[in-house]
């Protein structure tokens, strides 16, 4: 196929054969804990998006588990709770053990617009080595004060670290290059639940790999469960591992560089979400 055939398709929207078989080898995983009230409903539309969805539940004292029987996705259960990360990493195990050459994350509460998927496949297969971080509104992030302040200074410390400006790096809905995983072991035990998501990213900059943000929106929290993220203690074990990070790189002064340099990084999001936004209602 010539290189006009596919600037062609990409241009009216069209999937090439090849890119629709490719995108098959993407897996969504999506880690519960006490989500009986939203995870089916996050699973269904996932599995609309994608042909591979697994549902990691962590030792839920709920019905979680039973709330998805009979869709067609794949379900494990760990027999006790182990955190975020642990969940995660199982999830990772179970897709790359099946061909996975990406895999998508996004929380089981509701928050997540699983019709955001293709955008990240999209993404993926013109860049197949970057780690993209779905990257909410800032006005959609202000929903609450004390949690967007924390994770502004996550953003910052994170990206400093890394060498890169990272916006949302508090975000679950991402997409990590199968090549990635197979090549990083971090800690995913219970008090890492948070910290493996923050700690990802540095390690991925660390090796070369881009982060880039593709935009996405935020629903309102649609169960009755709050969140299980907790913004002083989750954000002081974040911090403690960057500064070590950090120390154990000599402060890392052209990260910090960049960081503040690429502040305006934010403010193109804005712009290109809201044009999508405009193209859909257009669309309509």
């Amino acid at each position: 196929m010539s290189r006009d055939t596919l600037r062609e398709r990409r241009a009216t929207g069209e999937q090439s054969p090849e890119s629709l078989e490719t995108a098959r080898l993407y897996w969504v995983v999506i880690p519960a804990y006490n989500e009986a009230e939203t995870v089916r409903d996050v699973a269904m539309r996932a599995r609309q998006q994608c042909a591979n969805v697994v549902v990691v539940d962590d030792g839920s004292a709920d019905s979680t588990s039973r709330t998805v029987a009979g869709l067609d996705v794949t379900v494990l259960r760990n027999e006790e709770n182990c955190g975020k990360a642990g969940s995660l990493s199982r999830g990772f195990e179970h897709a790359l053990a099946h061909g996975a050459i990406g895999v998508i994350t996004l929380d089981a509460d509701g928050q997540h617009a699983p019709e955001e998927i293709p955008s990240f496949v999209k993404r993926s297969l013109d860049d197949p080595n970057a780690f993209l971080v779905g990257a909410r509104r800032r006005d959609q992030r202000r929903a609450s004060f004390w949690r967007y302040v924390a994770n502004r200074i996550a953003d910052f410390w994170i990206g400093w670290a890394a060498g890169q400006p990272i916006e949302d790096s508090q975000s679950g809905f991402r997409l990590y290059p199968g090549s990635l995983l197979q090549n990083v072991t971090l800690k995913h035990d219970r008090k890492h639940g948070f910290v493996f998501e923050s700690e990802i990213l540095i390690e991925a900059a660390k090796r070369g790999v881009a982060c880039r943000s593709v935009p996405v929106s935020v629903m309102p929290r649609s169960g009755p469960r709050p969140s299980h993220f907790c913004p002083v203690l989750d954000i002081v074990r974040i911090t403690r591992m960057v500064a070590w990070r950090l120390l154990r790189n000599g402060m890392c002064p052209m990260g910090l560089y960049r960081v503040l340099r690429g502040r305006n990084e934010s403010a193109v999001m804005e712009q290109l979400y809201r044009v999508q936004e405009t193209a859909r209602q257009i669309r309509k």
